[in-house]
């Protein structure tokens, strides 16, 4: 292995907290100059470039069941997607697609508007308007109440779940912080499995008063054990719920100042997909994905050597200008777009669809809804937790 060159002295590392609130010029450094990147701080290899962080994505050589058991808590994550590879994770990942496949999206459409049109109007009279606090966070929990069928009196209680076992999205987390979130997914667990029943019950109805949902489908498949099928709900809630919230501030932050681009996210329900893509590839809350190496695996660059953690760093690949025409810019309407904000491969995220129509849904209303929408007071500041990027605060007035 050759020696890894550092960092120029006026560049923040990416995990440091200066680098944490702008990593870009590092990760434009590293990949113009050092693409394949061992990292002393963390021991980890960095990958930069799109092609490679492609290629750790999709290719076997690099496991994500062995990445995750990376992570610095101690206990596994519950049976999922997430933990495991072919062909295990398909066997999990054909059914999960009756939680957040195409199909199960479509359905929810109806639900999706009606939540939109329920904050927007909860959101009338207000001075202000905290991103996160009063648009992310309830949208986050209204879309997955739609998910899973809830009513309004378990949303406060699913709302409190969501936000505490969201630790669990940091593979970095320290010792208190896993143990908080590994008694949040118990609970969170539970809570599922206390509703899974009667949401399969009405699945399996030939007919009745109140729809199925996607969590009722799931519930209801069989092709699952109990154990497996609760991990994958309550990783569509760990993976989709803080995500989601964070992303409407990332968005709105980039999007409000160009005009021009609000225009064409507010007229065309297209584009406002297209908007989607485009804001979580310049701003993706889940900034990097972990592997390990089963094999030495050479690049241009460096040879990996097996048993290796590496870190496919996709905020960087998303702004790679061997991809991306104007990469550090906002294109709203740019097509194709092959962002890695979702993944890439047998793991390509299930929620994707999802996260595109509601958050389309999402800026069309408010932008519509709300034509002035703008920021106030004292700039954004970025949050010194690694995943998910976020922004600390950021007040809007409509």
């Amino acid at each position: 292995m050759t020696l890894p060159r550092p960092l120029p002295g006026d560049l923040a590392h990416p995990f440091s907290p200066r680098g944490l609130a702008d990593p870009y010029p590092a990760y434009r450094w590293l990949r113009a100059n050092d693409p394949v990147h061992f990292d002393v701080t963390s021991r980890m290899w960095l990958l930069t470039r799109h092609a490679d962080c492609v290629l750790a994505l999709r290719d076997p050589r690099f496991s994500a069941a062995l990445g995750q058991r990376e992570r610095v808590r101690q206990d596994d994550l519950p049976p999922s997607m997430l933990t495991t590879d072919p062909p295990e994770h398909q066997r999990l990942r054909s059914p999960g697609a009756l939680l957040m496949g195409p199909a199960a999206v479509r359905g929810l459409a109806g639900g999706i508007a009606d939540e939109v049109d329920a904050l927007l109007a909860g959101l009338a009279g207000r001075a202000e308007i905290d991103a996160t606090a009063d648009i992310g966070e309830p949208f986050a929990t209204g879309v997955l109440a739609c998910l899973f069928g809830l009513p309004p009196a378990d949303l406060p209680a699913f709302a409190d779940l969501a936000r505490r076992t969201s630790v669990n999205l940091d593979p970095l987390a320290g010792p208190q912080a896993a143990s908080a979130g590994r008694t949040a997914m118990g609970e969170l667990t539970a809570f599922l499995d206390a509703r899974a029943d009667r949401a399969a019950a009405i699945a399996g109805a030939a007919s009745g008063d109140v729809p199925a949902s996607p969590f009722g489908r799931l519930a209801a498949d069989g092709r699952l054990s109990r154990a497996e099928m609760l991990g994958i709900a309550s990783l569509a809630v760990v993976g989709g719920w803080k995500p989601l919230a964070e992303m409407v501030g990332n968005a709105l932050h980039r999007l409000l100042p160009r005009p021009e681009a609000v225009e064409i996210v507010r007229g065309d329900g297209e584009a406002a997909v297209l908007a989607v893509d485009e804001l979580l590839r310049l701003e993706s809350p889940i900034p990097f994905t972990v592997r390990v190496t089963t094999q030495a695996v050479t690049l241009d660059g460096g040879t990996i050597p097996a048993g290796s953690r590496v870190l496919a760093l996709i905020s960087a690949a998303n702004r790679d200008p061997d991809v991306f025409d104007r990469p550090d810019d906002l294109v709203v309407t740019r097509s194709p777009n092959p962002h890695l904000a979702f993944g890439a491969g047998t793991h390509l995220c299930l929620g994707a669809p999802l996260v595109r129509h509601a958050g389309a849904a999402l800026l069309r209303g408010l932008l519509t809804g709300y034509p002035g929408l703008h920021a106030v007071g004292s700039p954004p500041v970025w949050s010194r937790s690694l995943v998910p990027r976020r922004l600390e605060r950021f007040t809007l007035a409509p």
